[in-house]
């Protein structure tokens, strides 16, 4: 896969994940929360569209330099909260 078509679709199947477990664990918890998982699913879809739009507007190779300081960022975030 492209990393134009990586950038754009990854934070659909993010913005899908957001919708689709809820909705599966329904009969499992008798009230969500909407004040905290509608942000999420918000922000998942946000990203999503600007995800797309500025792919079309960075060269591949600036995408993925991106992309990888954003995992770099996310795993030392991660590293840290479990440190703590």
């Amino acid at each position: 896969m492209r990393m134009r078509d990586a950038v754009g679709t990854s934070p659909l199947v993010i913005t899908v994940n957001s919708i689709a477990a809820p909705a599966t664990r329904a009969d499992t918890v008798e009230a969500l929360d909407r004040a905290v998982v509608g942000p999420f699913i918000g922000a998942a879809i946000l990203g999503a569209w600007d995800g797309r739009r500025l792919a079309g507007k960075v060269p591949g190779p600036s995408l993925q330099r991106i992309f990888a300081l954003m995992l770099l960022a996310v795993a030392a975030f991660m590293l840290i909260d479990a440190a703590v």
